[in-house]
């Protein structure tokens, strides 16, 4: 039996909350069982196991991320857009440490496909949009702006812009014009042999 108070929900937001002040790897059942000063087997009714809380504090990312960078994007184009989707990435993983790591673990297909993972790629394209990039350079592209805001979040996150000026969001604000610069005059694809 479920003890009073406890929901898959609140179980699952819990755990993104100890993995935004812990790390994401130290999410586990026995620590939330600590958290809430229960039996790790109280949490068995509401999670399988560590592996499907980690997975659904993910999934909880990727749709808070995803409705975040909706609203962001409204009524936005061009590099507007573009800063805002890229700021909306880098703030929540500023906010929501944990979470974001979350957010970068590999899932199943199945589940993949059920996530707002998606939405993240459709929000990508239609930035996108305004730069009028046919496929498959579109594609490209968006894998372009997920490596660039990826890798910046981590190296930034991991500490890695801490020691050198200038500071790290001047240098942002200058890649978000670089990528803009970059997707406005997209080189076209050359020949190639086989």
């Amino acid at each position: 039996m479920a003890r009073a108070g406890l929901t898959t929900e609140r179980v699952v937001r819990a755990g993104a909350e100890l993995a935004d002040e812990a790390g994401f790897d130290a999410v586990t059942l026995s620590a939330l069982a600590r958290r809430f000063d229960v039996k790790v087997a109280s949490l068995y009714s509401h999670l399988k196991n560590s592996q499907e809380l980690r997975t659904r504090i993910a999934l909880l990312a990727l749709e808070e991320m995803a409705d975040r960078a909706a609203a962001a994007l409204a009524g936005r184009s061009g590099r507007d857009a573009l800063a805002a989707l890229g700021d909306v990435y880098r703030d929540y993983a500023h906010q929501h440490p944990g979470r974001y790591a979350a957010a970068q673990q590999r899932l199943d297909p199945e589940t993949a496909a059920a996530s707002a993972g998606g939405r993240h790629a459709e929000m990508a394209r239609a930035v996108l949009r305004g730069y009028d990039l046919a496929e498959p350079d579109r594609t490209h592209a968006v894998r372009l702006l997920g490596s660039v805001f990826s890798g910046y979040v981590g190296l930034e996150l991991g500490g890695g812009f801490a020691h050198s000026a200038p500071d790290s969001g001047q240098s942002w604000t200058r890649i978000l014009d670089s990528l803009d610069a970059l997707l406005r005059n997209w080189p076209a694809a050359e020949e190639r042999s086989p």
